[in-house]
């Protein structure tokens, strides 16, 4: 009977994760999302560092925390200039 190997998987990085729930939260959360996805852009970044420098997983979500951190940033940054555009114009 032939011995089955298996190869373990590598640890997944903490920032990875971290960004990728940051990432998810930032899209959800109103006005605060601004902020969260650009930490979750900032630890994305660290975490592919990371990932390639001690070879761990987790570069699915380091991606995903990126990708939801950028469209966290654009919606909530067109909403915030659109919220200031509409006071500038009303407010006269």
């Amino acid at each position: 009977m032939k011995e089955q190997q298996f190869q373990q998987t590598p640890q997944a990085s903490g920032k990875a994760i971290a960004s990728m729930v940051l990432g998810i939260v930032a899209i959800i959360t109103p006005w605060l999302g601004f902020i969260l996805g650009i930490i979750a852009i900032v630890l994305a970044s660290k975490a592919f560092k990371e990932i390639t420098q001690y070879q761990l997983g987790g570069r699915g979500m380091a991606v995903a925390g990126l990708t939801t951190g950028i469209i966290s940033i654009v919606f909530y940054g067109l909403l915030i200039f659109l919220a200031i555009l509409g006071f500038a114009f009303y407010s006269v």
